[in-house]
């Protein structure tokens, strides 16, 4: 065949390939049956009065925007599968069906703020790609399933504000990827397991008024990365608390509040970020340990305790401390007005409670700063003073929702639901906020307004927003201590004739941000949890799930670049066997019986292996050493008599070819020697089977990176560079038009 007709009919080869990758990709994929299934149960396990999953009933969960279901398409299968059930806040209620066992491609299941009943149902353990389990504030009753402590990407578990009961799974303690153990305001039994200080990721553990009894474990101490551990109104038995705690040195938090201790307080001045205690309500004896606190400290409760002695020196050299509170002991001595005269900062609030102790005096100034409340009721020094810090009085800390401004903004009204940004550096517009309800589930202060601003710039730089978007309102203290609030995020100020709303990517990228837990933690302020989004009319056609548009799907997508990929290589072997071919019509014919032999002396490097060394290297081709499938046939892991790993590429009935053609093609595989190209190691060519050996790749195969299936997002640039390098590794003077893909890339 002339080279020009070859060439002639590989162009046109290559337009078709990729005019049918267009076809195919372009053809919308559907959510694996085996999930539409599970879902359907999932559905008729709850009730759901408000008819939020309304369009649950019709068409396809992925491309029919199912409400809270989030997909992601499956460039290998084909097939949609689910990755997120976002029902926050919904008012359902029913149980939870075993059929979320089924959503084997789950990563995140959200059932927050609804009503739900019944129990967690174990097959939940079944979903191993589940990074977040968040069921908190609904009704949840029974055990914790054992199968929870199998799920090795679980990174959050959020269970809190149930009515869980019964023991904590030792199972958990297999959880090595888990940071964040939420289970307060249960009704969880029994004793902590010390098995659980082995997890080695564990930065929040939050057990807090449940019914927890026992020892605290000394092993807790080993927990390499904790920064919270917060047990309150739990009832531990008149234990004491561990002297190990004091080598806790990456703890932030700790509060064992009313949790029936006993013993002395242990000496904590080991843990340097240390910022927050409370030991209070407890029957702890003896005295304050004197070694320095650190310097960090804003919170300090020890109050309703037995503790005696005087008040340590280093209390006067606190520079960030916010409360301090030894109310109700039988502490003794004088009360050191340098306490509040030696702070850095004199204009931040101070509440000292030293009420009902034996203090006999105030050495030095007795006027404390207005800034300073002192309660001393129930001292020997307020026997014969009228002092104010000798009457009842009440803080003034829970007064903190202040609403500072940067601008102040005219008398102005904005037509609901759009409100004034008065934030802005620009000037007041009027704008449509997002509105989420939002808590600090365990902050490390008593004062939030000396962290407002702080806080500020950390919610905004996590959102990728300007700080001025960000408003805060409605800030309270609540019981626990958490702090809720609600946060109104403005679009970006352009110019005063423009529509003040965020476009439909913004919301949607902004919600994420939140429901997935992707704003970094942030030690001080602690975990945070999402109350409530409210999106206002502006918005109420967001759809916040998988989109469908009338532009081809990211699969789609993801399939015509496949799909020019393989035109472009395919092109290339096609070409390259036609020419080959075409030369090779000039060689002399060989017998049949010589020319096995002929073909193995030629091509070096090649070996000519046996049938039954093939049998051996793969365990008579035991299905245990298949790695895949192809149109060729079945491919094994083999290990050849010299130790080495080798891929077997062996023939099916269908695909064997005339031994002529069959050792044309290892002649011409045998000369393709490139970085990019596995090379063939060997034939196998007797008792009636043809077999292909080549090195094998431990990492695997090209389809595997460019698909989902790969470690690494491959982006065009670099998909484009394999092809191009694919094809050049078959035929070396081949030269593919990126212009080509790139124009089909573009019209997409």
């Amino acid at each position: 065949m002339p080279i020009s007709r070859i060439w002639t009919f590989g162009a046109a080869l290559l337009i078709w390939l990729c005019w049918s990758s267009l076809l195919v990709a372009a053809q919308d994929a559907t959510t694996d049956p085996l999930e539409v299934k599970a879902l359907r149960d999932i559905k008729n396990s709850l009730v759901d009065i408000n008819n939020n999953l309304s369009n649950w009933r019709q068409g396809d969960p992925c491309t029919s925007n199912w409400t809270g279901v989030l997909c992601f398409n499956s460039t290998k299968e084909g097939s949609y599968h689910v990755r997120e059930l976002q029902l926050l806040n919904m008012n359902l209620s029913g149980t939870l069906s075993p059929s979320l066992g089924r959503l084997s491609y789950l990563e995140i299941l959200d059932f927050m703020w609804n009503n739900i009943t019944g129990s967690i149902p174990p097959e939940i353990g079944n979903i191993t790609s589940l990074v977040l389990l968040l069921l908190n504030g609904n009704l949840l009753t029974g055990p914790l399933p054992e199968e929870l402590g199998y799920l090795p990407n679980l990174e959050r578990i959020q269970i809190d504000q149930n009515n869980i009961s019964g023991p904590i799974p030792k199972s958990f303690a297999n959880l090595n990827k888990t940071q964040h153990l939420h289970m307060n305001n249960n009704s969880i039994s029994g004793h902590i397991p010390a098995e659980l200080s082995r997890l080695p990721s564990l930065l929040h553990f939050l057990l807090d008024n449940n019914h927890l009894s026992g020892t605290l474990p000394p092993e807790l101490s080993n927990f390499p990365n904790l920064l919270i551990l917060q047990l309150d109104n739990n009832n531990f038995d008149g234990s004491p608390i561990p002297a190990s705690y004091g080598n806790m040195t990456k703890l932030r938090k700790l509060s064992l509040r009313n949790c029936s201790l006993q013993g002395p307080m242990p000496d904590l001045s080991g843990i340097p970020n240390l910022g927050y205690l409370d030991l209070s309500f407890n029957q702890l004896a003896g005295p304050i340990p004197t070694d320095k606190l650190s310097e960090n400290i804003t919170t300090i409760d020890l109050s309703y305790n037995n503790l005696n002695g005087t008040i340590p020196a280093y209390f006067s050299e606190l520079p960030l401390l916010q409360l301090l509170s030894i109310a109700n002991n039988s502490l003794s001595g004088s009360v050191p007005s340098t306490i509040w005269e030696n702070r850095a900062n004199k204009t931040e609030g101070l509440d000292l409670d030293f009420e009902n102790n034996t203090f006999s005096n105030i050495t030095g100034s007795n006027n404390p700063p207005q800034n300073v409340t002192l309660r001393l009721k129930g001292n020997p020094a307020c026997s014969n003073s009228n002092a104010i810090y000798c009457e009842s009085r009440n803080s003034d800390m829970n007064n903190q929702s202040s609403t500072e401004s940067n601008v102040t903004c005219l008398a102005q009204s904005c037509p609901p639901p759009f409100e004034y940004s008065p934030t802005s550096p620009v000037s007041c517009f009027c704008a449509a906020p997002l509105i989420f309800g939002y808590r600090l589930k365990s902050p490390g202060f008593s004062n939030f307004i000396p962290y407002r601003i702080r806080f500020e710039n950390y919610l905004s730089s996590g959102l990728q927003l300007n700080l001025y978007q960000l408003g805060l309102d409605s800030i309270e203290w609540e019981s626990g201590p958490r702090l809720q609030m609600d946060l109104k995020i403005f679009p970006v100020y352009v110019n005063a004739t423009n529509s003040h709303v965020f476009n439909r990517s913004e919301v949607r990228r902004i919600i994420s941000l939140f429901t997935a837990w992707k704003i970094p933690d942030n030690e001080i302020f602690g975990p945070y949890e999402l109350l409530y989004i409210t999106l206002s009319d502006p918005y109420k056609d967001v759809i916040v799930t998988a989109q469908k548009s009338n532009k081809i799907s990211t699969g789609a997508l993801v399939g015509i670049v496949l799909g020019a990929i393989a035109a472009a290589v395919t092109l290339s072997a096609v070409v390259s066997l036609l020419i080959l071919r075409a030369r090779l019509r000039n060689y002399p014919v060989i017998s049949k019986r010589r020319r096995k032999s002929k073909a193995a002396l030629k091509i070096e490097g090649v070996k000519d292996f046996s049938y039954a060394e093939m049998a051996l290297a793969t365990n008579k081709f035991n299905s245990s050493s298949q790695v895949g499938r192809g149109g060729y046939g079945k491919v094994y892991k083999g290990i050849l008599a010299d130790g080495r790993a080798v891929a077997i590429k062996r023939a099916e009935e269908g695909s064997l070819q005339g031994e002529k053609e069959f050792l044309t093609e290892i002649e011409l595989l045998s000369r393709l020697h490139h970085r990019n190209l596995v090379s063939l190691l060997g034939y196998c060519d007797e008792q009636g089977e043809q077999m292909l050996v080549y090195e094998f790749m431990p990492n695997g195969t090209l389809r595997d990176h460019l698909s989902e299936k790969g470690k690494e997002t491959l982006s065009f640039a670099k998909r484009m560079k394999i092809a191009v390098a694919s094809a050049k590794g078959i035929l070396p003077q081949f030269q593919i038009s990126k212009g080509v893909c790139q124009i089909m890339y573009l019209q997409l």
